[in-house]
């Protein structure tokens, strides 16, 4: 139990810095990334999980597994950078209090549905990070947030609805446990396994649930897009990973329809983000696609459970890896709008690129050599044609990404950009170079793939991606219009429910001459006891949570 308590402080520090925002204002801004310490703390010194059965029968918090160790490490240092990054770009925003709160909150469910391990804790955990993310994508404000956010929040409690239907089946068929050891050895029905896929795959992102995350991403701020696509989205794998069990005859004859959902998946975003035109919606394209490798991954486990290590291991590696490459570029297209790139700057930039396309010597080379391991082991050799199609597709997509960061950086002030969002950026940016000689586990795939077979396999698709994109650059080959203007069938549906909702039309109410001042009063009050609530709020829990732990 010694040092146990301290897992109390991973998803509560962010909790707990939240007050800071209505004592100090802005001079706890620059602090607030410290909210992330305490969970990268338990990555590096860990301690055995903390039982909480003052809460509810079996809760436990911790991450006794190399997965759940790797995923919260990555998460704290992604949101621990995107934090100090943000301090910096957001510091002239006149509702910068309101994003930081939102920003604490989402952090908080973050950290919480990672250590979690039951059920509750992580719906609990999830549902804190997908409603309070609504707030960060709505916040520059105008009609385009807004209606990302209308999309997003639709699809997010529709989510919702989903997962908590699907927990609760599965609690009922474990007798009430709601523990994820006790679900492994659990079979597993067709309904229930469509509400779980429903629910976490909307929020993973992955074809064909990935529909509000082209939207979201470029309404949203450069941080907000980063820790939404480099650490949320991998929220909703971590949690299908551990809904399941390990062996299943349901899960196997999914298997191979899951597998076929995975290859599109990769290919077919891919080539919808190359007719885009900013570079956050071709990232944002990027990241469904690259979900799709992740879905091939769990239709592996699904067919051959008997190497379920094996898949875990390189579910690890992606999730890291990923998630720290892509939310470097999302922070790179909010940097270049802060000031111009030295040559070293655009070097740095597109190390996370090339890192996600699988250069070798990079976390995406050895991440690529550890998954076609796994691709012939599980003896799906036929499709690999289409393995190698998809990185030909992301390989496409990431030049155009780095060719319309190129483009807006143009418009860039002469001035170099902040250090405070240089740093961050660039630490993100070098682990894509420096992350498989520190890990051990990235270093051995990694100098496994390093053989003239596996080098070549791993070039040509760049190769001739660059070759296709000088092609396209020097004939002047432009997006044509109707594919620039594809309509989204989410959105369409969106707004038609959003015109119904408003249907009778409501009445003007009349304006008194003094209602303005009486508005204004009536926003002071209500931003106090909003303020006060969240503060109250967050004490409290604290309090009831320590009290139990004493008790």
């Amino acid at each position: 139990m010694s040092g146990a308590w301290l897992w109390l402080l991973v998803p509560l520090a962010p909790l707990l810095a939240a007050p800071s925002l209505a004592i100090w204002r802005e001079r706890a801004i620059g602090w607030l990334w410290l909210a992330c310490v305490p969970a990268l703390a338990m990555v590096v010194q860990p301690v055995a999980p903390l039982d909480l059965p003052m809460l509810w029968e079996g809760v436990r918090w911790g991450a006794s597994d190399d997965l759940s160790r790797a995923w919260l490490g990555f998460t704290a240092v992604l949101w621990g950078c995107a934090g100090i990054f943000a301090s910096s770009s957001q510091k002239d925003d006149p509702k910068r209090l309101r994003f930081w709160a939102f920003w604490l909150l989402t952090l908080a469910g973050n950290l919480l549905l990672i250590i979690a391990t039951d059920a509750l804790s992580f719906y609990l955990g999830f549902s804190a990070m997908s409603l309070a993310a609504y707030g960060l994508i709505v916040h520059q404000g105008g009609p385009r947030p807004r209606r990302a956010g209308r999309l997003y929040l639709q699809l997010a409690i529709t989510g919702e609805m989903a997962l908590l239907a699907g927990l609760m089946l599965r609690s009922h068929a474990a007798d009430g446990d709601f523990s994820f050891v006790a679900w492994q050895a659990l079979p597993m029905d067709a309904l229930t396994l469509a509400l779980l896929l429903i629910g976490l795959g909307l929020k993973a992102g992955f074809w064909p649930l990935h529909v509000w995350l082209p939207l979201a991403h470029p309404a949203a701020p450069a941080p907000a897009s980063a820790v939404l696509s480099g650490a949320m989205l991998k929220a909703g794998l971590l949690g299908i990973w551990r809904c399941l069990p390990e062996s299943d005859p349901l899960l196997s004859s999914w298997a191979d329809v899951l597998l076929a959902m995975g290859i599109f998946g990769a290919v077919y975003p891919a080539l919808l983000g190359l007719v885009a035109g900013e570079a956050k919606a071709v990232l944002a394209y990027s990241s469904v696609s690259q979900m799709g490798y992740l879905v091939m991954l769990l239709a592996l486990a699904w067919r051959h459970p008997e190497q379920l290590p094996a898949m875990t291991f390189v579910l690890m590696l992606y999730g890291v890896h990923h998630g720290l490459a892509k939310g470097a570029l999302f922070l790179a297209a909010g940097l270049i709008h802060a000031g111009r790139l030295s040559r070293i700057g655009w070097v740095l930039l597109a190390l996370p690129a090339l890192a996600i396309v699988g250069l070798p010597l990079t976390s995406g080379g050895a991440v690529k050599t550890a998954l076609k391991d796994v691709w012939h082991a599980g003896e799906f050799e036929g499709w690999l044609i289409w393995l190698s199609l998809s990185s030909l597709t992301t390989s496409l997509l990431l030049i155009r990404a780095l060719w319309l960061l190129r483009r807006d950086a143009r418009d860039a002030p002469a001035n170099r950009p902040p250090l405070t969002q240089l740093l961050p950026w660039a630490l993100l940016s070098s682990c894509a170079l420096l992350l498989p000689w520190l890990w051990p586990a990235l270093r051995e795939p990694m100098l496994h793939g390093l053989y003239p077979g596996g080098i070549w396999a791993a070039l040509w698709p760049l190769l001739l991606a660059l070759g296709l994109a000088g092609v396209a650059l020097k004939r002047g080959w432009t997006v044509p219009t109707r594919l620039a203007d594809l309509p989204n069938p989410a959105l369409t549906l969106s707004l038609r429910l959003r015109r119904l909702t408003l249907r009778p039309p409501m009445p003007v109410p009349t304006v008194q001459p003094d209602a303005p001042r009486w508005r204004q009063r009536e926003r002071r009050w209500n931003r106090f006891w909003n303020t006060s609530a969240l503060t109250m709020s967050a004490w409290l829990l604290a309090a009831l949570l320590w009290l139990g732990w004493l008790w």
